[in-house]
């Protein structure tokens, strides 16, 4: 039970940085300052942004960097950006505070509480444990909110030992209500739009959407969100003659999805019409994100 306990603390509040194998490549291959700014906001960066930072042509990384930060300012009228002082003070704040074992004070579980949720109300700290044969522990409390860390091993590294899997549900919301709300302008939802013709006559709406502009959430491991595509036809007097409406599911796994993000998601759509001039008018909505474009064009049919 306490390994199981230990494993589920670990998949709740270690965010891992080597998600898979090409996520590790990625990350070797950022410059230096990249890679630190990468490795200090593993704590408050989305897994969405982590996506987009990593595809991203280096020249376009400190703009990237430079919108992370603005967009979690809670004041963007001064000078000074508040959250961004604030996080780092604190991962200052906890390497002078957990000196004790083989890891930098910011990196023990102790670290991450006090960089999402600040100081604890009250901190109670028992090195030689609170009994004969217990082993060092601290608790800490926010409010009447108790935070348990236990050095199992006696080296110094005290680890996060929630009180069952309703606690650690508690622990990991209380941590997620700290992290300030952000907005999903990392990507740029944006497609291309061509009309084919085909050998039989039809028309044919071709439509290209990058995969790194569609905005993903992972439920249970998998990625996925719902494209709707409408399309209406207008004939040369503006009179709407054709109209449809679908949605396209989109499901992947971290590989596959990492393996599409400089691909395309291609979707055709065929239409009979009668020769004349024609308008278009296609808009996508990304349902996960509410996020909508819209495309007007004008073509002729012979």
């Amino acid at each position: 039970m306490k390994k199981e306990i230990k494993y589920i603390t670990l998949l709740l509040f270690c965010l891992s940085l080597l998600g898979s194998c090409a996520m590790r490549q990625q990350i070797q291959n950022l410059s230096p300052e990249n890679k630190e700014f990468f490795s200090k906001v593993r704590y408050i960066i989305t897994k969405q942004e982590k996506r987009v930072f990593l595809n991203l042509p280096k020249s376009e990384r400190d703009e990237f960097i430079e919108e992370f930060w603005k967009k979690r300012d809670p004041d963007p009228s001064t000078e000074e950006n508040e959250f961004k002082e604030e996080y780092f003070a604190r991962i200052e704040e906890a390497n002078n505070l957990f000196k004790e074992g083989g890891t930098p004070g910011w990196l023990q579980d102790r670290g991450r509480v006090y960089i999402l949720l600040g100081p604890p109300f009250e901190r109670h700290t028992y090195p030689r444990g609170r009994s004969f044969y217990g082993k060092p522990e601290e608790v800490w409390y926010y409010g009447f909110y108790p935070i348990v860390f236990v050095d199992t091993d006696w080296n110094g590294d005290y680890e996060l030992t929630p009180l069952g899997a309703q606690h650690i549900a508690q622990i990991n919301q209380a941590q997620m209500d700290e992290k300030p709300s952000v907005e999903r302008k990392d990507v740029i939802f944006d497609f291309k739009a061509k009309i084919l013709k085909t050998e039989q006559g039809e028309v044919v709406f071709q439509l290209q959407i990058p995969y790194k502009n569609i905005w993903f959430e992972e439920q249970d491991g998998t990625w996925q969100t719902t494209l709707s595509v409408s399309l209406e036809v207008f004939n040369d007097k503006k009179e709407k003659i054709w109209e449809k409406q679908t949605d396209y599911p989109l499901s992947f796994s971290e590989e596959d999805l990492d393996d599409k993000f400089r691909e395309d998601y291609l979707i055709q759509i065929p239409v009979s019409l009668e020769p004349d001039q024609y308008t278009v008018k296609i808009d996508i909505e990304n349902k996960e994100d509410k996020n909508r474009i819209s495309r007007t064009l004008k073509f002729k049919v012979k």
